[in-house]
């Protein structure tokens, strides 16, 4: 059995300590109100953490240990684990910014979740193949290992993506003035960081958990450590900076370390907004209806109608075995 480590990433945006000190660096600049730069939905916890590392203890149960990297935070899972999940047998530890940036505080404080990402592989005591979590990925059914790892392999959910059209959607977003920074962009960089096979095409990763291995990690920046200080010395997100993820993971499938799987009946993506009702009504029925999907997303809960996201979170939690409306109220 290889040891699995997970990782989860997490910010509760109302603290109002994190507020004051992220207030102190936004220059007013107009893309700090961008949503995939700095707007505010990018820091606001909706109790997802709870779902997420609920998910994680009932339906991977081999996970080793379960690591939370926050700055100064703690969304306090313990009661969680005590209460629902007491002999799971599953270590969970806070993990703060300073330890995976040891050596890099100059760096210090950052609300960029690409050069957070940059750094994880830096926990101390981490397994050698870890599994990533944004704190709005869970999972829907049980998992077996080699959903996540198979031969001693990651696996990897996505599908490969030409780099002449990623430039190309690139390049038709700033024709119409559109200057965020999307998601598909830190990918872009990922491959132009790379070079060689990687500017013909490259992985696009989805919104599931993504493993990767430490020893991949640490050598690519030891040969290149020029490109790890140019990714977390940003505050913010930057245009100039790539995925990780996406960079090893591409980098590791090209030399056989990775094995590729597609997302399509394995996720279940949702981005609820209040004044999309009919987008949110289909993206909630295939939440409830698919029968395959062992992953879900929910992008920018916050952003959701109150009714919308408490049928979202009501559902989820049912699902997972956790209480919805009671002792986690104030968190939902």
């Amino acid at each position: 059995m290889t040891p699995i480590d997970a990782v989860v990433t997490w910010v509760d945006g109302d603290d109002p300590v994190l507020r004051r000190k992220r207030s102190g660096y936004i220059t007013g600049r107009q893309e700090d109100s961008f949503d995939d730069i700095a707007g505010s939905t990018r820091y606001t916890s909706s109790g997802e953490i709870f779902l997420c590392v609920a998910s994680i203890l009932k339906f991977a149960p081999f996970i080793r240990r379960i690591f939370i990297i926050t700055d100064g935070q703690n969304p306090h899972i313990g009661r969680l684990i005590s209460g629902y999940f007491p002999d799971c047998g599953v270590s969970v530890r806070i993990v703060d910014h300073k330890e995976i940036f040891r050596g890099y505080g100059q760096y210090l404080p950052t609300f960029n979740s690409l050069s957070i990402e940059t750094m994880m592989y830096r926990i101390p005591g981490l397994s050698e193949h870890f599994v990533y979590f944004n704190d709005d990925f869970m999972l829907l059914r049980p998992l077996e290992e080699s959903d996540l790892v198979s031969d001693g392999r990651p696996v990897v959910y996505g599908y490969w993506h030409f780099t002449f059209t990623a430039w190309l959607c690139r390049l038709l977003g700033r024709l119409k003035k559109h200057s965020e920074f999307k998601f598909r962009d830190s990918m872009l960089n990922a491959a132009t960081t790379l070079g060689g096979k990687a500017l013909f095409r490259f992985i696009r990763t989805s919104h599931t958990p993504q493993v990767l291995r430490k020893s991949v990690c640490e050598r690519f920046y030891a040969r290149h450590p020029e490109a790890l200080v140019s990714n977390i010395r940003h505050k913010f997100r930057d245009k100039s900076q790539f995925n990780p993820q996406t960079l090893f993971h591409t980098m590791m499938l090209y030399s056989g370390d990775c094995v590729l799987r597609s997302e399509k009946d394995a996720l279940v993506y949702i981005g609820p907004r209040a004044e999309w009702k009919a987008k949110t009504r289909r993206m909630i029925d295939r939440l409830k209806g698919s029968r395959t999907a062992k992953f879900c997303c929910i992008n920018s809960l916050d952003k959701a109608s109150p009714d919308q996201k408490a049928e979202i979170l009501e559902y989820l939690s049912g699902k997972i075995g956790i209480p919805f409306g009671t002792e986690f109220e104030g968190n939902f």
